[in-house]
């Protein structure tokens, strides 16, 4: 499945952020299985909600949970991670207290994160790397030649 670029727009420019999030209960224990999986579901699209950030995809695995999400510049991809730890570990603890007995903390305390967007890090280098072969930035590069001191 193709991921369809939407950019947004604000006062410092334009973006299109992703990240693929991924973290684990402590001692990846498989405690997300049922009521508990589908709340959480719940509390990541609330939290999404309240950022403004845009859910591509979530799994809920009984050990594991995967977050592929759009967010804003200003927010760090450590921050985007912890926002959701954070606001989950705390609600499902109060709701459902057998993660608290069987748990010091629901999380562990890491997570992967990696960028991810509609186009890949090829793609960019390769785009990069020609920008010079364009024909509208040639003729510029070569009206820049021609006024170069010493010509």
């Amino acid at each position: 499945m193709a991921v369809k670029r939407k950019v947004r727009r604000y006062s410092g420019g334009v973006y299109d952020l992703g990240l693929h999030v991924v973290w684990c209960p402590k001692y990846r224990r498989q405690v997300l299985g049922g009521r508990v999986s589908v709340r959480l579901r719940e509390l990541i699209e609330a939290k999404a909600a309240e950022k403004g950030w845009e859910i591509v995809a979530l799994e809920v695995m009984p050990d594991h949970v995967h977050l592929f999400v759009k967010h804003e510049p200003k927010a760090s991809a450590s921050y985007v991670a912890n926002q959701f730890k954070g606001f989950t570990s705390r609600v499902l603890r109060e709701e459902f207290p057998h993660l608290k007995s069987r748990m010091p903390t629901l999380w562990s305390s890491s997570f992967f994160v990696a960028s991810a967007g509609a186009v890949s890090a090829d793609t960019v280098e390769k785009y990069i790397d020609t920008q010079w072969e364009r024909p509208w930035t040639k003729k510029r590069k070569e009206e820049e030649g021609s006024r170069a001191p010493g010509v």
